[in-house]
Order: C-alpha cells, then structure tokens, then sequence
C-alpha cells in the first residue's frame, strides 16, 4: 500500500498521537551530570567557557547532588581540582583527597544518589598527562597500580562507579582486580572503551585545569579516523572486566556508539563534552539557535544511536523539560 491508502502524517498530527508512537524516549534516569569539585567552602566559581557550569567547594556540591536527585538523574561524576599538583598526580589517590572527601560528603547527605568518580590522573599531575610521564612518553605499565589505588580510594569513600578515562592499556582489569581485592566487587565499572583524541574537550580542560604541558594525548587517546579499532578497544574492556562501555565524544562519533551497541549489545554509555555543549550555547547566544530544542535534540540523537547512558552537561535542564 502507498500514498493516498498510506499516510505517514496521520500519527504527526497531535501530541498526544505523536507520543504514542514515539520510538526513542529520553528520561532522567539515563542521564549523568558531571561536576568539579574544587577546595575551600562557600566557592563557587563560573566557567567563563562553559556557561552554567561552575567548580564547587563540597558544601555547594551536595545542594547540586540534592538537585540532581530530585530531579530523578540517573547520578552525577566528579572530577577533582586539587589544590596541588605533582609528576605522579598523588592528590588523585590520597584517601584524603578532594575526591575521596566529596563522595563521603555527598553518600551521607544524599544517600540514594548514584555516584559516579572519574578514575585518570591528568587532572592531578603537573604535566597534564594521564599517567606517569617519562621522556616525554606517558608509562603505561606503571601508571596501572596508581589508577588501580585510586580507584579503591574512591570506592572505599562511597562511589558506586569507577569510571577509568586515561586510556592506558590493561586498566581495568587492574582495576577490577584491585577492587576485588579490596572486597568492593559490587563496585560498577564503566570504561572510558572508545576515547578519543578530539578537539572538542577544551572547555573541560580549561575547567579542570588539565590541558598538557607539552605534547598532546594522541599516543595513548583514539585517532578519530578509526571506528573498528573501537570495537578491538571495547571487546578488550568487555573481556577485563568493563560492566559499561563508554564512547567519547558523543555527537561526532554517533557511528560508533551504534556500532559498539550492535556488535556487543553491552550497556553503552557516552558523553556530550565539554565542547558539544559549549558551542551549543555560543550559537544560541548569538541568536542562531534555539537553545531549549538544539539541547533536547542533540541528546536525543545519542540516545537514538544506542546509549542507554549520558553524560551531560544538560543532565538538569533536560529532567525539568522532562517534567513538564
């Protein structure tokens, strides 16, 4: 049967119709909101990049995890601004670190919140690295036992997810081992599986600190040229031990998420970075876009590609459209 029998717009007409037969549903509890967490009390800096988003002391952090739970997300991921730093990122893994303190802040006042602790060291050490830097090369061998302590540390703090984004090969199954060991082998591991070296990561880098010194992160990150290697990258974090694959960046490498969800049919996450988000509010600034529709929209074409989990930075807008 076709056209006039078959008319598509029939199920267009009204909302209500148009609901009813929607295939792709974006809900809260798929979504992930990232936030920093820096020192002192009462501080709350902007990002003068990232529009919304700011570096938060512990105690405006947990009214942003009381929001987030509220809102029904699906939990939040931290990343850590330390006050110092060093060549092997120490402040990463010290059980008295800003991270560990964070999630033991946030676990006690709110409980139900699923916490997420982002497992790399180039937001902790002075070179910017992901790991241990030695002529100008990052060691991937030993940077595997501090990725493994830290990732223990944050799990003893109160994380319900270590999410390891350095890229190192071997990590988790360094990881889980040194979990098990632990005996935190409830403890959910979502892989950074497909990270790769993109240029849309500079607001994060300018909110984190943690752009390199010197070189860049192509030696150890994906070439964005490469879509079946991400397949070899998640199968290897599949057979360690990943319980989640994440790819990274979402929007550029929609490909990919839908290759990786079909091919493993493993629960996939991905990130919206910095960068998506960012020139998403540059053009709506500048009056070129709207940016309620372009947000909803943009998060929903990952969702549509086959991630049953996002990161965004939208995570709180997007759960209050969701209710209304």
């Amino acid at each position: 049967m076709s056209f006039p029998d078959v008319r598509m717009r029939r199920l267009r007409r009204t909302e209500s119709l148009r609901a009813m037969v929607r295939e792709t549903v974006l809900g809260p509890e798929r979504l992930i909101l990232p936030l920093f967490v820096t020192e002192g009390e009462g501080v709350r800096q902007e990002i003068a990049s990232m529009p919304g988003c700011a570096r938060l002391s512990i105690d405006h952090l947990i009214a942003e995890c009381r929001e987030a739970a509220d809102l029904g997300l699906g939990g939040v991921i931290l990343f850590g601004i330390p006050e110092t730093k060093d060549a092997e990122g120490t402040e990463g893994y010290r059980k008295d670190g800003i991270i560990p303190r964070a999630l033991t802040a946030v676990k006690e006042a709110v409980p139900d919140l699923t916490l997420w602790a982002d497992v790399c060291l180039c937001e902790y050490t002075d070179h910017g690295h992901c790991g241990i830097l030695e002529d100008g090369v990052v060691k991937n061998d030993e940077t595997l036992e501090l990725l493994a302590q830290a990732a223990v540390v944050y799990a003893g703090a109160g994380a319900d997810v270590v999410a390891p984004s350095d890229m190192m090969d071997g990590r988790v199954l360094a990881i889980r081992d040194a979990l098990d060991e632990d005996g935190f082998e409830d403890t959910v591991i979502v892989s950074y599986a497909a990270k790769y070296c993109s240029g849309f990561y500079g607001p994060f880098r300018d909110a984190a600190d943690s752009a390199p010194q010197s070189g860049d992160r192509r030696g150890y990150q994906m070439d964005p040229a490469n879509a079946l290697e991400a397949l070899r990258e998640v199968e290897l974090d599949i057979e360690e031990g990943a319980d989640v694959v994440m790819v990274k960046p979402a929007m550029p490498y929609l490909d990919v998420i839908r290759l990786v969800k079909e091919e493993f049919g493993m629960p996939t996450a991905a990130y919206q970075v910095s960068g998506e988000y960012s020139m998403l509010h540059a053009a709506a600034r500048n009056g070129w876009l709207d940016l309620e529709r372009v947000m909803h929209e943009s998060v929903l074409s990952i969702r549509r590609a086959g991630a049953d989990v996002i990161l965004t930075y939208f995570a709180k807008e997007l759960a209050r459209k969701a209710d209304r």
